[in-house]
C-alpha cells in the first residue's frame, strides 16, 4: 500500500497533524532530601484503586498521574499541569515528586520495597507476581507512556483512497501495525534524544550489573523489560493476540498486561479489546522522564513524536516484519548503552532520517517550525544537548542525586507558590479553578465545555452534572436566577415574606433620576444598578450628596445597566452569608478597600504599596482584588477631604470605597463561628423563600448581641446567584472555608456516602482484628 501517495494527496492535508494525546507519567514520592518516601498514598485523593487521574504503580510512592484524552498539545499540558498540582497539594507537605526515571536510593533489603496498598486483592496479588518474577527494584523504575491516536478523518480519508482491504478497522489496524513495526526498529532515535537515565542510585542493581554511564538505563536490557522467552509477532493483530494468550495460557505471563514492550496495540481498556473493538490508538512505553521539564515531558517532545510516529507511517518498512523489530531491539540497546557524551554509531542513519522529516514537512505544507530540527541537529551534533547528556554533565558537579534533589525542590516550590492556583486553568475564575482542584482530588472527570464561559460537565461514573462559574447547577432553577438578578423583584418577594429591605425607587433614564434628586439630597442613600453584580457602579453616601457628586454616581450606574436603584442607606455591618441547601456553611466580614497612613507616603503609594501582595490580583484569579483608584474611590477621597496625594497620618484608616465587596479591592474576614444561629437561620429563611438552594445573602446588622428578632436588627441588602466562593476558601484573616467540597456533596452525594461507608467498613475491620490488605 502506497503511504507516501494517499499522504500527498490534497484530500488528505488538512487531517495530517489531528490526532488525540493523552500522557500515564510515572513518579516516586519522596522526602525534601530526596530520600523515598514512608509514608502512604495520600488519603485526600479518593477512589484509590479506580481514580481517574491519580493511581499507584507497583509501589505505594510510585504515582502515577493520568491525563484525559485531549485533542490539542495544549489541552494535554493543562491537564498534566493540573493534575501535578493536585498530586502536590495532596501529599504530605514534606513531600514531592522525584523528576528521574531512576528510582532514588532504594531500602537494601528488597523486602522493604512497599508494594502499593490497594483494595483490590487481585491487583495487590498481581503486583506479588512481578515482584517474584522481575524483582522488586526493577519495578521501581518510572517513566512515560504516551497514548496516540491518529485523527479519525485522516485514517477515514486514507481508506477512501485504497481499494485494496474494504474493511475499515482492518484497514485501521493495518495504519497502526505499520507504524508500530516501524516504531520498533527505529525507536532508538527516541532513545538517542530523549533518554535520560544515564545512571542508578545506590541499591537498584543487587550485583554491579553495569559500569559507567550510559543514555538510558530503563530504555536497555537493563531496565524494564520482559524475559527473552517473551516474543510477539506484529505481523497482524490475530498473531499478535493468540501469541499474548499462548504466553499467560503457559504462565509465561501472569496477565496480558504484564506484556511490556516499547509500544503496545491499545483496543480499550484491555487487550482483549482489540479483538471485538479493533485498534484504537497505540502506547509509547519506552519513554523516559525528562528531568528538565516540569511534568516530565516537554511540549517539543509531543510534537515531534507526533511528527515521528506520521514519519513511520509514511517510511516504507520490510517485509521480514518480525525480524525487523528484533533488528531495532538490537540497535536500541547499543544507543541505549553508549556514553551519553559519545556521538552515537548511528549518526549517519539519524541525519537521513532528520531529512526525511523535514522532507516530509515541507512536501506535505506541515505547519511544524524550523526551530524543532535546528533543534534535533543540535542534539545529534553535540550530544551533551541531549536529555542523558545534560543530566550527566549536570550530575559532575556534584552527583546526580544532588541535580535530581534540586530540580524536585524547584518543581514543589512552583506547585506551593500560589496554592489557591490550578495549574493549566490559573486564566479562569479562581472558584472555578478550585472548584475543578478538588474535582480532581476526588476522582470526578472534569471536562471543559467553554473555557471562557467557565462552563463545566463532571462526571462520576454514569452520574453527570453541569457547573458553570463553580456553583450555577441544575438545582436552581433559571426563573430562581433571573430573581436573584433582579434586585427590585428580589426585594418585593422578601418584603412579601416579612423580612426587611431596604425602601427604595426605581429609575429608567439619568434624567429621571436627576429630577428626584431633592428626594435624597440630605438622606443617607445608595445607588446601585439594577442587576449587576461584584459591586459594580454602586455609590453609597451616609451623609447625602451634592448634585455634582450624586450625578456622577448616576452616570457610574447607568453605566452597568439600563434601570437604576436609589435605596435608603441602613446603618451596620455587611455580612456576606453562604447558603447551600438550606444551610449557612460560612459567613464573610467583608472589610472595604483601605489603606493605613504610616505619615509617609501618598494615598497613590500606599495603594501600590497593598497591591503588590501575592494573593492580590485581577479579574477573580486571586482570592484578593487589586486595589482601584477610579472615579466612585476618587469621590469617597473627596468625601474625606483627600486626594491621591495625600499622605495621611500613621495608623489612620483611609476607605477608598463604601461598598465592602472584595471584587472591588476589599479584606476578607471569616466570621462564621462568631454569628449566631437566629441570624443564620433568616439567612437560611430568605433564600428559601427565593426558592434558590446556591445563594450569597447580604445582611446589614447593626449589633450581633442583639436578636435578630428585634426590631430592624438587621436588613437584607442583596442576594446573590453564583456567589463568589475563593474569597470564603481563602480569606484575608480567620479560618478557611473549603465551600466547593460542600458543592461536590451535594451534587454528588453518593461520594460522600462512600467514604463515610468506607470509614465505618474500616473500623469494623479493626474492632474484628482484620486489616486491609497490605504489602
Amino acid at each position: 500500500m502506497d503511504f507516501k501517495k494517499m499522504l500527498a494527496n490534497n484530500t488528505v492535508k488538512s487531517y495530517l497533524l489531528k490526532a488525540r494525546y493523552g500522557i500515564e507519567k510515572e513518579s516516586h514520592r519522596v522526602d525534601l532530601s530526596g530520600s523515598l518516601a514512608k509514608t502512604d498514598h495520600p488519603k485526600s485523593i479518593t477512589l484509590k484503586d479506580d481514580h481517574p487521574y491519580i493511581q499507584r504503580d507497583f509501589s505505594e510512592t510510585q504515582m502515577e498521574l493520568i491525563t484525559p484524552v485531549t485533542e490539542t498539545v495544549g489541552d494535554l499540558f493543562n491537564y498534566l499541569a493540573a493534575i501535578h498540582d493536585v498530586a502536590y497539594r495532596s501529599m504530605d507537605k514534606n513531600e514531592m515528586l522525584w523528576p528521574l526515571s531512576m528510582p532514588p536510593q532504594l531500602p537494601e533489603k528488597e523486602e522493604d520495597i512497599m508494594i502499593a496498598k490497594l483494595e483490590n486483592v487481585k491487583n495487590v496479588r498481581y503486583r506479588q507476581t512481578l515482584s517474584q518474577s522481575y524483582g522488586r527494584r526493577k519495578q521501581m523504575v518510572s517513566g512515560i507512556h504516551f497514548n496516540f491516536e491518529f485523527g479519525e478523518e485522516l485514517i477515514q480519508a486514507l481508506f477512501s483512497l485504497q481499494p485494496e482491504i474494504k474493511d475499515y478497522q482492518q484497514f485501521k489496524a493495518e495504519i497502526y501495525l505499520k507504524v508500530t513495526r516501524n516504531y520498533l526498529h527505529y525507536r532508538w532515535l527516541v532513545t538517542y534524544f530523549y533518554g535520560a537515565s544515564p545512571r542508578s542510585e545506590k541499591n537498584f542493581f543487587e550485583y554491579n550489573s553495569l559500569n559507567g554511564s550510559v543514555r538510558s538505563i530503563r530504555g536497555s536490557k537493563y531496565g524494564y523489560v520482559n524475559s527473552d522467552d517473551i516474543k510477539v509477532s506484529y505481523s497482524s493483530i490475530q498473531n499478535y493476540l493468540s501469541d499474548l494468550s499462548s504466553m499467560v495460557k503457559r504462565g509465561i505471563l501472569s496477565e496480558e498486561k504484564e506484556f511490556y514492550a516499547p509500544i503496545r496495540l491499545r483496543g480499550g481498556h484491555h487487550v482483549s479489546d482489540l479483538e471485538d473493538h479493533g485498534v484504537h490508538y497505540i502506547e509509547l512505553r519506552n519513554i523516559d522522564l525528562n528531568p528538565f521539564e516540569t511534568y516530565g515531558i516537554s511540549d517539543v517532545q509531543v510534537k515531534f513524536l507526533h511528527l515521528f510516529l506520521l514519519y513511520l507511517l509514511w517510511k516504507e518498512e520490510v517485509e521480514h516484519f518480525d525480524e525487523w523489530g528484533k533488528t531495532g531491539d538490537f540497535y536500541n540497546d547499543i544507543v541505549a548503552l553508549e556514553h551519553p557524551l559519545a556521538h552515537t554509531q548511528f549518526e549517519s542513519e539519524a541525519k537521513k532520517m532528520l531529512d526525511e522529516m523535514e522532507h516530509l514537512v515541507e512536501s506535505l505544507d506541515l505547519p511544524v517550525s524550523n526551530t524543532l530540527f535546528v533543534h534535533l541537529r543540535e542534539m545529534l551534533m553535540d550530544p551533551s544537548k541531549t536529555l542523558a547528556g545534560r543530566l550527566f554533565k549536570e550530575s559532575e558537579k556534584g552527583s546526580q542525586s544532588q541535580v535530581a534533589t534540586s530540580i524536585a525542590k524547584k518543581n514543589y516550590k512552583k506547585s506551593w507558590d500560589k496554592p489557591y492556583q490550578l495549574a493549566g486553568f490559573t486564566d479562569m475564575e479562581l472558584s472555578t479553578q478550585i472548584l475543578m482542584f478538588d474535582c480532581i482530588q476526588q476522582g470526578i472527570q472534569v471536562e471543559i465545555l467553554d473555557r471562557q464561559d467557565q462552563f463545566l460537565k463532571l462526571k462520576l461514573k454514569d452520574h453527570v452534572e453541569y457547573v458553570k462559574n463553580g456553583n450555577m447547577t441544575s438545582k436552581d432553577n433559571y426563573v430562581s436566577t433571573l430573581i436573584m438578578e433582579n434586585k427590585t423583584v428580589t426585594k418585593k418577594i422578601l418584603h412579601q415574606h416579612g423580612f426587611r429591605v431596604p425602601k427604595g425607587v426605581e429609575f429608567h433614564t439619568i434624567d429621571q433620576a436627576l429630577r428626584s434628586y431633592r428626594l435624597f439630597s440630605t438622606k443617607p442613600f445608595v445607588v446601585k444598578p439594577k442587576t449587576t453584580n461584584y459591586g459594580l457602579g454602586i455609590s453609597i453616601f451616609k451623609e447625602g450628596a451634592n448634585y455634582e457628586d450624586y450625578q456622577k454616581a448616576l452616570t457610574l450606574a447607568f453605566k452597568e445597566d439600563s434601570s437604576v436603584l436609589i435605596e435608603e442607606f441602613m446603618n451596620g455591618t455587611e455580612y456576606r452569608f453562604f447558603v447551600l441547601n438550606d444551610k449557612v456553611y460560612a459567613v464573610l466580614l467583608r472589610i472595604p478597600a483601605n489603606v493605613k497612613g504610616d505619615g509617609k507616603h501618598t494615598i497613590q503609594e500606599l495603594v501600590d504599596q497593598k497591591n503588590r501582595d501575592s494573593l492580590r490580583g485581577r479579574d477573580h484569579r486571586t482570592p484578593l482584588e487589586t486595589i482601584q483608584l477610579g472615579e466612585l474611590e476618587n469621590l469617597m477621597l473627596k468625601a474625606q477631604g483627600y486626594g491621591m496625594d495625600s499622605i495621611p497620618r500613621e495608623g489612620e484608616i483611609i476607605y477608598l470605597r463604601e461598598n465592602s465587596n472584595i471584587s472591588t479591592g476589599g479584606d476578607s474576614i471569616d466570621v462564621t463561628d462568631q454569628i449566631p444561629d437566629d441570624y443564620k437561620k433568616v439567612a437560611v429563611d430568605a433564600v428559601s423563600a427565593l426558592g434558590v438552594k446556591i445563594c450569597g445573602i447580604d445582611l446589614i446588622i447593626e449589633n450581633t448581641e442583639v436578636p435578630a428578632a428585634h426590631k430592624n436588627a438587621y436588613g437584607i441588602i442583596e442576594a446573590n446567584f453564583n456567589p463568589s466562593m475563593y474569597m470564603h476558601i481563602y480569606p484575608y484573616k480567620g479560618k478557611y472555608r473549603r465551600l466547593t467540597m460542600h458543592i461536590i456533596h451535594y451534587l454528588f452525594p453518593e461520594l460522600l456516602q462512600s467514604q463515610e461507608s468506607k470509614s465505618v467498613q474500616r473500623v469494623r475491620l479493626v474492632k474484628s482484628g482484620f486489616t486491609t490488605v497490605s504489602c
